[in-house]
């Protein structure tokens, strides 16, 4: 099949047969289309947009252009993915204490895209930590640990890695085709029977209105239907850094800092949100009032965060760093950033504060870009606080005095005060499933 017309057909707004669409895939898992033809074919769907039945073909297209697991891990395996945030660490907080509520928590994750931190990217700041696993290996630690975290393999969905990349760097991140088909084929891939997503609206969120992201949600559930999979969708905020930490390393701190209940905020409560719908879509907890007394006991008692240390090791990294935090990579230069007036912090300009982070290297502008582990922001404020003129707003972890000063003032140009009291953000909004929208 010629691959120009099908670029063509589709930047004349023309609805691909199934065909065509898994030519496309074909063509990016295997290599026969070159990139510069499937940058067009993204820009072409970025513009144009896909059919519910294109995006349902695209998405199994995707998941069927590599290996299909089935895999028996003792349990319905679960998996939980986000949309994209700032400070956004829920995976290592949520996986490790659903595992041990009984859960079977089977993640595959992504590496950073735009403005957003990846769950791998953050792992690999681990010392030793294997985000390469084996199929066989990867299903057996679930089934003995109870959750494992890995990235995409060559076999599982070799569709979407490949395309991954290419839309992180040709503004191709925010389409929701693209986004739904990458999600779910790669859920539906690693063998995952119940999904459980966290789709985010805000200032830090791929889509830039609640009516993109509530478009987003429902076609992820409707895909999920169409393959016979329980697909939850919980609509939250990104108006801030979810959580404090904005970075890699600095991530996987705050992470253990909350296991070890000596943090919590907003990164907490939306973890055991997230976790509660998992456990009730696994048929683990009959209810969430259930699940969330049973989250809470494992995050007390020390629990969750045993089992992140098993997760850790049974994966070949240092699993001391969940008692000694500096182990973890560190940056050289920790300086304030100081507010230039005083007030109340009214809005943060979220994806800004992303793109501070990767200035100073804990994100990519081009696909081949190494991350610097160590580097981020750690804000010291939150929306509706009271700010006083010279009081720290971040403190930024830096690899150079130079990228410090460059990023330092991003953070003042992303943050708002106001002679006014504002309010806090409201933190989780809905959640859609098969049945319909619960508002919260």
């Amino acid at each position: 099949m010629d691959f120009l017309s099908i670029i063509t057909a589709k930047k004349l707004h023309q609805e691909l047969s199934a065909e065509e669409i898994s030519c496309f895939a074909k063509g990016a898992a295997d290599g026969s289309v070159p990139d510069y033809q499937l940058a067009a074919m993204l820009m072409a769907i970025r513009l144009n947009g896909m059919t519910a039945r294109e995006t349902a073909d695209l998405t199994m297209a995707m998941a069927r252009s590599g290996d299909m697991l089935t895999p028996d891990v003792g349990g319905i395996p679960v998996d939980k993915h986000s949309t994209g945030g700032v400070g956004d660490t829920t995976t290592l907080v949520l996986a490790p204490l659903v595992a041990a509520c009984g859960g079977k928590v089977l993640k595959m994750s992504g590496r950073g895209l735009g403005h957003t931190g990846g769950t791998i990217d953050k792992l690999e700041s681990i010392p030793g930590f294997r985000v390469s696993l084996p199929e066989d290996e990867f299903v057996e630690i679930v089934r003995r640990v109870g959750c494992a975290v890995v990235g995409q393999s060559a076999q599982l969905a070799p569709a979407d890695k490949r395309l991954y990349a290419l839309r992180d760097v040709t503004s191709t991140v925010d389409a929701v085709p693209l986004i739904a088909s990458s999600i779910l084929s790669k859920k539906f891939a690693s063998g995952a029977r119940a999904i459980v997503l966290d789709v985010k609206y805000g200032s830090g969120a791929i889509m830039d209105s609640m009516e993109g992201t509530l478009a987003l949600a429902r076609a992820m559930v409707d895909i999920g239907a169409q393959a016979g999979r329980q697909v939850t969708a919980v609509i939250s905020s990104m108006e801030e850094p979810l959580g404090t930490h904005i970075g890699n390393a600095l991530e996987v701190k705050e992470a253990i800092d909350i296991l070890s209940g000596r943090a919590g905020g907003d990164l907490k409560k939306v973890s055991l949100f997230l976790g509660a719908q998992m456990l009730v879509a696994s048929a683990v907890c009959p209810d969430e009032e259930t699940a969330l007394n049973k989250l809470s006991l494992a995050l007390d008692s020390g629990a969750g965060l045993n089992k992140l240390q098993e997760m850790i090791r049974a994966q070949g990294g240092d699993d001391r760093v969940c008692e000694d935090l500096s182990l973890l990579p560190q940056a050289p230069f920790k300086i304030p950033v100081p507010a230039q007036g005083s007030g109340f912090l009214a809005r943060m300009d979220t994806a800004a504060l992303g793109r501070a982070a990767q200035g100073l290297g804990a994100g990519r502008l081009r696909k081949e870009d190494v991350i610097d582990p160590a580097v981020g922001i750690v804000m010291q404020k939150r929306i509706g606080d009271r700010v006083n003129a010279g009081e720290p707003l971040a403190v930024l972890h830096a690899r150079t005095k130079d990228s410090a000063a460059a990023a330092a003032l991003a953070v003042q140009k992303a943050i708002t005060l106001s002679d006014i009291p504002a309010e806090r953000p409201r933190l989780i909004d809905a959640v859609i499933t098969q049945s319909g929208m619960r508002k919260l």
